[in-house]
């Protein structure tokens, strides 16, 4: 590796093109999970900062356009910015193969191969000494939480190959560290939540040890350091495992209700609460949803009437519990099992959503309702489908979060329904879009929402 870096610089070098590596990253990222800009092409890649983390390693902030029509002149750009950290070696080690990103033909970084460095374990380890050493580096800066124990040194890193929208690495077995890839300005809730969450003293949501953050173009979090739980299982594999065996999984759903009413009790005390729940707004919106969502999945046309009257029944029904910060993003993946106890993970919300629609205050029934469709998702993974257990573990899980919350879903069937078939709505839209195989799943609880009411 080289001592020292072409374009070595630890400050913002302001928005401007990304020069000859930018040929190299336009073919690279539509080929990357994490990557937003599949279905458009990327028109433009403009450098929005770069800083050495250490020899042979940058850290990049790039915005990728997919205007098909050039801004005018004076206009501000516009797309998605992405965290890279890209690694240069002159000759690239074989066992980096699957990291490559190209070979640099002409300009400052010419006759360098440039690679992933979150897929060298060299790297990673680098980049965790970075975080246990908190400080400023150009315009990162590194923070430890004032109470968490200190980060030991050495520990091996390994990557994680199931991340869709981020990238994540183990620490030894001790830490994860969460890698946003898409940047938005504003602290991600994935820190802001946890954090709020250990002052509360809510032992089911693990608590930030460390994080880093950019301060250009504009503040905004870059990665966040938390406990790992290396005993833990998420629960949608524990749920297809209990499918696989034939055991029922009503006991565990029960305790999942319980714990997610525990986060939502917490989440209140940690946040303000807003405004009572108005549901004629809510409805018109679910509405517009449905309608822009039959607009391209032809399938779910003959059941807009129907679904139409779970939407029209919240103008009389009981507006329910007043609005609050939520999970946003709630199902089986989105929780582990350690021993007898359920933890909630990953609060970023859909990444897809700008930063303050995830951060504003939503019913939790929205977070109830993305359980419920979760476990009608792993019912169906097993022939044949089995529809009374996903309903067992519907009724359990309602009734575990109705003995810690003290209200039941359960008696507020519209404002359930409602969300149900909004999240119902949003996945047939999102199956035929992307995994078309699986439309069947939720156009099955779309025929039971609109023929039957629920």
């Amino acid at each position: 590796m080289p001592k020292t870096t072409p374009l070595m610089t630890r400050t913002p070098v302001g928005t401007r093109t990304i020069g000859p590596l930018g040929a190299l990253l336009r073919e690279w990222l539509p080929g990357q999970r994490w990557f937003a800009g599949k279905d458009r092409p990327v028109t433009d890649l403009r450098l929005l900062s770069m800083t050495e983390l250490y020899p042979g390693c940058l850290h990049v902030l790039i915005q990728a356009g997919h205007q098909s029509v050039p801004p005018p002149v004076g206009a501000a750009p516009t797309g998605d910015c992405y965290q890279l950290l890209l690694g240069l070696q002159q000759h690239l080690s074989p066992r980096l193969g699957r990291a490559m990103i190209g070979r640099v033909a002409e300009g400052p970084l010419a006759g360098y191969t440039v690679y992933d460095a979150l897929q060298d374990p060299r790297s990673t380890q680098l980049l965790l000494e970075r975080m246990r050493h908190p400080g400023a580096l150009g315009p990162l800066v590194f923070e430890a939480h004032p109470e968490a124990p200190p980060v030991p040194a050495g520990l091996a890193p390994r990557l994680l190959e199931a991340e869709q929208s981020n990238t994540s690495l183990v620490y030894g077995d001790a830490f994860i560290l969460k890698v946003f890839r898409r940047i938005q300005a504003g602290v991600n809730p994935d820190l802001e939540v946890p954090v709020a969450l250990a002052g509360q003293g809510c032992a089911q949501v693990p608590a930030p040890v460390a994080w880093f953050r950019t301060t250009h173009p504009q503040q905004a979090t870059l990665g966040v350091l938390q406990p790992f739980l290396p005993d833990a299982s998420d629960g949608w594999t524990l749920a297809l495992d209990a499918l696989g065996r034939g055991d029922d999984f009503t006991t565990e759903a029960h305790a999942l209700g319980r714990a997610t009413a525990e986060v939502h009790l917490a989440l209140a005390a940690a946040f303000p609460l807003g405004p009572e729940g108005e549901n004629g707004p809510l409805a018109a919106a679910m509405t517009e949803r449905l309608e822009a969502a039959a607009h391209h999945v032809a399938a779910l046309r003959p059941y807009v009437p129907g679904l139409k009257t779970a939407f029209a029944a919240l103008g009389s029904c009981d507006p329910g519990p007043p609005a609050q910060r939520i999970h946003g993003d709630l199902h089986l993946g989105q929780v582990l099992r350690a021993g007898r106890e359920w933890f909630v993970i990953d609060f970023e919300g859909e990444p897809s959503r700008p930063l303050a629609e995830r951060c504003s205050a939503h019913s939790p029934v929205r977070d109830i309702a993305g359980m419920l469709r979760s476990f009608d998702y792993a019912a169906r993974q097993r022939r044949p489908w089995r529809p009374e257990w996903a309903r067992r573990c519907r009724e359990a899980f309602c009734a575990g979060y109705a003995a810690r919350a003290g209200w039941d879903p359960r008696k507020k069937h519209a404002l359930l329904r409602a969300h149900e078939t909004d999240r119902a709505v949003y996945e047939v839209l999102y199956e035929a879009r992307h995994r078309p195989d699986w439309l069947a799943v939720p156009m099955a609880a779309i025929e039971r929402l609109a023929v039957r009411g629920g």
